[in-house]
């Protein structure tokens, strides 16, 4: 009976087994390191290359390699072996010098530098600066915005306001309530020119004024729906009618949560006044510079995205009646947005940004 060649036995020092435990679990290690890391560790178990290549979906072939390159080389034989082809031109001091003018400094007529001037600087092409930019994931060219919370409940407020989103009081509503104000009427000063086969839509890059609106919206997170009223001035007076509204709509006997940030229409004296009279209101605030924690923010992005950015306004009602068949569209078919985020996992967040940027 053919028994087929011996597999020899292969065993892991306590040293070698915690390497390439850390290497399946990196998430920073390369995909085939991982990989590779842990055949070795299912072969180290006992198993045979037809049961190892069975349970991870890889042919006996490939088991059998990297088993074999284990047993002659330990961990260096997982790695990948140096590639053919023309050696580097390109020293070590000079990638790192490259590295530190990025970082560093900048040209004398620019806030950053360019593939071109920097290649200038150093002498190298503009593709050598580019593949080392690209090598070390360096962006000059690129800017984002951030602000940190300045409150001093940031932490609490987080957490309240997330668990509102991922778990929602029982018998009751839960509205993401704000205001996007200054929002105004534009006519181009131009007519359009039509979108066509081989042409964008083009219209005239300035405009002409036709006055403004405020929109107050209350978004409902467990179905989607909104409940906007758009107003020409943006007091406590006419909050105070959007919440008459919201209160219309909700049905009663019902608690109603509402999120709403700091602005100050939403903490007068005649607000106070209508809460007194209605108890099963709870206010939740926004933290101070937190605005993204109000999903409703999301729905005025949308809006803005398909209905006003490009949108032609001639008055003040046309704005409006825009407004007002966007609402009516989104209640029709109302999608909600899905809070994945948990307070642990925004504070950790938020954490291991302060410590970047300190450190």
């Amino acid at each position: 009976m053919r028994t087929g060649r011996p597999i020899p036995p292969l065993t892991l020092s306590p040293e070698e087994q915690e390497t390439l435990e850390r290497w399946t679990r990196r998430p920073k290690t390369a995909q085939a390191l991982a990989q590779r890391a842990r055949v070795v560790l299912a072969c180290a178990t006992g198993k045979s290359n037809t049961g190892v290549s069975r349970d991870m979906g890889l042919s006996k072939q490939a088991v059998g390699k990297w088993r074999r390159r284990f047993l002659e080389r330990r961990l260096d034989g997982l790695l990948d072996e140096p590639r053919p082809g023309a050696p580097r031109k390109i020293s070590d001091d000079e990638v790192e010098r490259v590295l530190t003018l990025t970082l560093e400094s900048a040209p004398e007529d620019a806030t950053h530098w360019s593939t071109r001037s920097l290649a200038r600087r150093t002498g190298l092409t503009q593709n050598a600066i580019s593949r080392i930019w690209r090598a070390f994931a360096l962006q000059p060219h690129r800017a984002e915005t951030f602000q940190l919370s300045t409150d001093p409940l940031f932490v609490e407020t987080v957490r309240d306001i997330v668990g509102l989103y991922l778990s929602p009081p029982a018998r009751a509503v839960v509205l993401c309530v704000d205001e996007k104000t200054q929002v105004q009427a534009l006519d181009r000063t131009q007519p359009l020119l039509p979108l066509r086969p081989g042409q964008v839509e083009r219209h005239t890059h300035d405009y002409k004024r036709h006055g403004i609106t405020s929109l107050f919206a209350a978004l409902e997170i467990q179905s989607g729906k909104v409940i906007g009223q758009c107003h020409r001035r943006h007091r406590s007076t006419e909050f105070r009618k959007f919440l008459d509204t919201i209160d219309a709509s909700v049905p009663p006997g019902v608690e109603v949560h509402i999120i709403l940030d700091n602005y100050g229409t939403h903490k007068t004296a005649l607000i106070h006044r209508w809460l007194a009279k209605r108890p099963r209101y709870h206010l939740h605030f926004t933290p101070t510079y937190a605005s993204w924690l109000n999903l409703v923010e999301r729905w005025f992005a949308n809006l803005t995205e398909k209905q006003l950015r490009r949108g032609v306004h001639r008055s003040v009602k046309e704005l409006e009646e825009a407004i007002q068949r966007y609402l009516a569209a989104t209640n029709t078919e109302p999608k909600p947005f899905v809070w994945t985020k948990t307070a642990d996992e925004i504070l950790a967040k938020v954490a291991a940004f302060c410590q970047r940027t300190l450190s």
